[in-house]
């Protein structure tokens, strides 16, 4: 698995599908370069002196195996990010916000079995699938596969795709999600059609028959993030959490 395709998983399973944002690209060319670049310039993962136990969320422990995976993969991401504009990747606020997103899920997924969210095998089968597909892999074995390489075992990530499995259902559960109408997927594409012409890039731009449903896609997105951050700003303001860092 590439550096890239790690990431649709890891940052799925830090925050939330809705949060996590990721998807690969069309320039499927261009991503042994950025692959190379990116473990290149990544920098080693400075864990001195972060304890066993990153956090304690009702009573709940984040441990350090569980901080370092999710560290540094989101360190790769942040030093390709950082070495297009050649500044250094602050790595203690990294840790901070790799911390705060640890218990983030936490919250989601603890949430999630209060409602009686639980995943079987077959919902885990069906989240790694999903990886599989954006991922450009064959199946769910290529995906244990391709982890594996990474130093993640099957357990890892069967727990991780159980745990993105709850919190997709409290998402649902909980968010409560409008389709757009016609008139406003046609307004916000109107909306772009005039910023292109203002910025005068000279793209063509594309009819709205062909991004009507990504416009959809993406209005629908919107909703489950901000509902997403409300349910967290909500379990936070009733969680007893310890950050040990």
């Amino acid at each position: 698995m590439t550096r890239r395709a790690r990431a649709l998983f890891a940052a799925a399973a830090v925050a939330t599908l809705a949060l996590a944002g990721c998807a690969a690209t069309d320039d499927d060319a261009a991503e042994p370069t950025a692959s190379a670049s990116a473990e290149a310039a990544t920098p080693e993962a400075d864990l001195e002196g972060v304890p066993d136990v990153v956090a304690v969320v009702n009573g709940d422990e984040i441990g350090i195996d569980e901080f370092r995976t999710a560290y540094e993969t989101r360190l790769q991401s942040a030093a390709l990010s950082a070495s297009s504009t050649g500044e250094e990747v602050d790595q203690e606020a990294l840790k901070t916000e790799t911390a705060d997103l640890l218990v983030n899920n936490r919250l989601l997924t603890q949430a999630a079995s209060d409602a009686g969210i639980e995943a079987t095998d077959a919902d885990v089968d069906d989240v790694l699938q999903g990886v599989a597909d954006q991922a450009g892999l064959e199946d769910v074995a290529a995906v244990i596969d391709a982890f594996a390489e990474q130093g993640v075992d099957e357990d890892q990530v069967r727990q991780d795709a159980a745990a993105q499995f709850q919190i997709d259902g409290l998402i649902a559960q909980e968010a409560e999600i409008e389709e757009p109408t016609e008139a406003e997927l046609q307004a916000q594409y109107d909306a772009l059609v005039e910023q292109a012409e203002a910025a005068e890039s000279g793209s063509e731009i594309p009819a709205f028959e062909d991004v009507r449903d990504q416009l959809e896609e993406q209005t629908i997105t919107q909703q489950q993030n901000a509902a997403t951050q409300q349910l967290i700003d909500d379990l936070r303001a009733d969680a007893e959490i310890t950050v040990n860092l």
